[in-house]
């Protein structure tokens, strides 16, 4: 697969696959009463985080509170193109307003044009700014635009300004995770975990991302992902049930 080409073990448990999942409620189109209910889904699915926009994110604060799910947002979203100092205020704003993660656009015209010095001084500073508030920083990198050496320098990038995680994309680029991408990003990824967004709308693509290397995905099929993964829980529990009765008896 990756570094050491070994297959992962299989996800065995609901929690193996909720804390996988960051609930994504980015569509611009979506109303409070949505996004509100979008937290409740999040809030009762257990998943790993809930992504709201970053006008939201007071909101979902309060609604999360208590609930074990944190709260995450985005800076720089959806193109990456504003400066280093307006990325720097929204991503402080908002882990002062309470989001514990932040999911931010790596500067895609800095990085076609090869200005790499100017993205890893950025994303130090970004990465900084979580850090000491104890949140995680993801940084998205919109594949779709890249070719397969700027996806390695974005990677090695990342690792010297101390990301948390690389992402594929935002969802709103014309494709978005491709199993290619996941194993290139997973092969220079070094400590940084691996996020899939922009398509895993089903429970296999589900298991085809962790498969890939992926320790989170986004989705808004939350629900029809997660209902389908207890159904499949349950048909695994009853085989294992039918070959020990199986095994009983032809010992």
């Amino acid at each position: 697969m990756d570094q050491n080409n070994e297959a992962r073990p299989p996800l065995t448990t609901y929690e193996d696959l909720a804390k996988m999942i960051d609930h994504s409620l980015l569509r611009p189109e979506l109303t409070e009463e949505q996004m509100a209910e979008g937290c409740e889904v999040a809030k009762r699915y257990q998943v790993a985080t809930v992504t709201v926009r970053p006008c939201d994110v007071d909101m979902a604060v309060r609604i999360m509170e208590g609930s074990g799910v944190p709260v995450g947002s985005v800076s720089g979203f959806p193109h990456g193109c504003t400066t280093t100092a307006a990325k720097l205020y929204e991503t402080r704003d908002l882990l002062g307003r309470g989001a514990k993660e932040i999911d931010t656009v790596i500067n895609i015209s800095k990085l076609l044009s090869r200005q790499f010095q100017h993205i890893e001084t950025e994303l130090l500073q970004m990465a900084d700014s979580c850090h000491q508030k104890g949140a995680i920083l993801k940084v998205i990198f919109e594949n779709a635009y890249l070719t397969d050496e700027l996806k390695m320098m974005a990677c090695k990038i990342c690792r010297r300004a101390g990301a948390d995680y690389i992402k594929t994309s935002t969802g709103f680029a014309p494709t978005g995770y491709t199993l290619e991408d996941l194993r290139l990003m997973r092969k220079y990824a070094g400590p940084m975990k691996i996020k899939a967004a922009g398509g895993v709308r089903t429970l296999d693509k589900a298991i085809e991302v962790y498969e890939a290397g992926c320790s989170r995905f986004g989705a808004t099929a939350t629900v029809a992902i997660l209902e389908d993964w207890k159904s499949r829980l349950k048909q695994m529990a009853e085989a294992k049930a039918v070959a020990r009765e199986t095994s009983g008896i032809t010992a």
